[in-house]
């Protein structure tokens, strides 16, 4: 019996923090029905080649510098994706079996465009998880009410999930509905639901059947946030949540910040990456006594009113004790469903 060939890619999700909007680099590619008409955006991303990279992490430095023209800094593995049917060219199990290992990088690079890539903010594939503003309008609107069908649904659930009311329950969990508080590192289950559900423009390219019979039947396009080619919105989901949850043990906020910055820079780049407001006193207070920054003594106007204080990053922290985050807590008056 002749097994299928199986190929490691290297997948980037690259994040920076510009005009108060967390973005990811992309490179744009044909459609997953091999049409320029419908494009979807990838991560970065190629083979892993043993003769030619020593390591996976030096492999895919190569991918995205010939890629993108961008020296990455900051990158740590996320994890291995290898479900099969994850890449779109999988059709009818022809060709090799691809298993990409996931990076999260970060850069302070600022520049609006690469070279043969681009930034684009991640509220685009993302636009239920950005609570800067209160609650999206997206989920009461839309997505609350799809899932509430979907989960009321008996012809595709399991009996566990009927006896049970799985679905009802992650639902709730998930998107903070019915009084639940809403979690904001809990992306990439909250994509997995609505993947799961049919309620993705990936889960009509898949093949899945509740996808099909959703879009029929609801007479919407499945287009809740953008999509992204083969599994990559599953792979930025969980740097997305992963990166959530880090910002609250590790200061890895400072590597998206310039040498030198004000304390309400450095807030706002949190808020963006966290989709929420946090109280501005308790912010200074954590970061000040923390001893994550230690000030300049110098003043600046570029944040408009006031002068303000700048700061450095006290990188001895990291030899000081084993956690060294932001222990967080959203303000009230935005985090409230």
């Amino acid at each position: 019996m002749t097994g299928k060939a199986v190929v490691i890619g290297l997948n980037a999700a690259i994040v920076t923090v510009s005009e108060d909007l967390p973005k990811i680099l992309v490179v744009p590619q044909a459609g997953a029905s091999g049409t320029t008409s419908e494009s979807w955006d990838a991560l970065p991303f190629g083979p892993f080649d043993p003769l030619r990279h020593r390591t996976l992490d030096i492999g895919l430095r190569d991918w995205v510098q010939e890629q993108t023209h961008l020296q990455l800094g900051y990158v740590e593995q996320l994890y291995t994706f290898g479900d099969r049917g994850r890449n779109a060219m999988e059709v009818n199990e022809a060709g090799a079996h691809v298993v990409s290992v996931g990076y999260l990088a970060l850069t302070r690079t600022h520049e609006s465009e690469q070279e043969g890539a681009a930034w684009r903010d991640w509220y685009q594939f993302f636009p239920w998880e950005d609570w800067r503003d209160g609650k999206p309008a997206i989920i009461d609107q839309t997505i609350a009410p799809l899932l509430r069908e979907w989960s009321a649904g008996q012809a595709d659930a399991s009996p566990e999930e009927l006896s049970r009311g799985k679905r009802r329950d992650r639902m709730r969990l998930y998107f903070g509905l019915d009084g639940v508080q809403w979690d904001d590192e809990k992306v990439l289950e909250r994509y997995e639901l609505l993947y799961e559900a049919g309620l993705l423009r990936e889960a009509a390219r898949d093949g899945r059947r509740n996808a099909q019979a959703t879009h029929a039947g609801a007479g919407h396009d499945l287009m809740i946030g953008l999509p992204m080619q083969f599994d990559h919105r599953r792979i930025l989901a969980t740097a997305m949540s992963r990166l959530r949850a880090k910002l609250k043990y590790r200061p890895v906020a400072f590597e998206l910040m310039p040498p030198v910055f004000t304390l309400y820079e450095l807030q706002r780049t949190v808020e963006a990456l966290l989709g929420l407001h946090v109280h501005k006193q308790n912010f200074r207070r954590l970061v000040e006594k923390g001893g994550l920054v230690e000030r300049t003594g110098k003043m600046t106007t570029r944040t408009g009113g006031r002068p303000a204080e700048q700061f450095r990053f006290r990188r001895e922290v990291l030899n000081e004790r084993p956690a060294p985050g932001l222990r967080l807590a959203p303000s009230k008056s935005r985090a409230v469903s």
